[in-house]
């Protein structure tokens, strides 16, 4: 299956937080979208990584995905290596995606920037003919995509492009509810966690709030982007 748009993730949950609206609103447009996820969270305080990958898989139909996938990478103790970056390899070669959609460039959490790191690093590999994979034990041809964005997950960065998801919110916020072990639940008896607060949901909503205000709209998720974008048509930028 070729995808138009593949994100990559730490974590299940960190493509619903940094750029569900997005994804909706690409898939809303007949666009064919994926995720990969690289671990379970298995390190997670709440919630089990059995329990995740259910989250996930229900998220996945909320969101109307193509596929999603799970590398069972160590939750905390990936590496960006060449062990990795073959298997990263691997998902871009066989879903041959135009755009990346990858974690953040750094934050809270280390295994994000870790990952944005492997994400992009995998994505040049990919297109090196001399890095040879396979895939049901048949040679992968190279692929690299047109571009590389990175979502904005938990610290504030500057983004280089905001997109408009006013129309989508209440998607993205049914796809993070389907990770009812991980956020705001006052029936919950597991220890409290930075994203279990009842304050934390309604972070994710002042930002995109305020990226949606940035280019006159209600809600916006923003990125950064490793080159500079280019463009034939103006209009359609706006």
């Amino acid at each position: 299956m070729k995808l138009d748009i593949l994100a990559f993730a730490a974590h299940p949950d960190d493509v619903e937080l940094g750029c569900a609206g997005t994804i909706a609103s690409q898939i809303a447009q007949g666009y064919k979208v994926g995720v990969v996820d690289f671990t379970y969270g298995e390190l997670g305080t709440r919630g089990t990584p059995e329990i995740r990958d259910g989250e996930a898989k229900l998220s996945a139909k909320i969101l109307k995905l193509s596929v999603r996938e799970n590398l069972g990478f160590q939750d905390g103790f990936f590496k960006n290596d060449k062990e990795h970056q073959l298997e990263v390899i691997k998902m871009i070669r066989k879903y041959r995606p135009e755009i990346l959609l990858v974690n953040a460039i750094s934050d809270r959490h280390p295994d994000h920037g870790r990952a944005s790191k492997l994400s992009s690093e995998s994505w040049f590999k990919a297109g090196l003919k001399e890095i040879e994979t396979t895939d049901g034990g048949e040679k992968q041809q190279t692929w690299r995509p047109k571009a590389v964005y990175h979502y904005i997950q938990a610290r504030y960065i500057q983004p280089d492009v905001i997109v408009d998801v006013s129309d989508f919110w209440d998607k993205k916020m049914e796809s993070l509810n389907a990770f009812k072990s991980q956020f705001y639940d006052p029936n919950s008896k597991e220890e409290d966690t930075f994203i279990s607060s009842p304050t934390f949901i309604k972070g994710v909503e002042a930002r995109a709030r305020e990226f949606g205000q940035t280019i006159g709209v209600e809600y916006g998720e923003g990125f950064t982007v490793e080159r500079t974008i280019g463009t034939s048509d103006l209009i359609n930028l706006f």
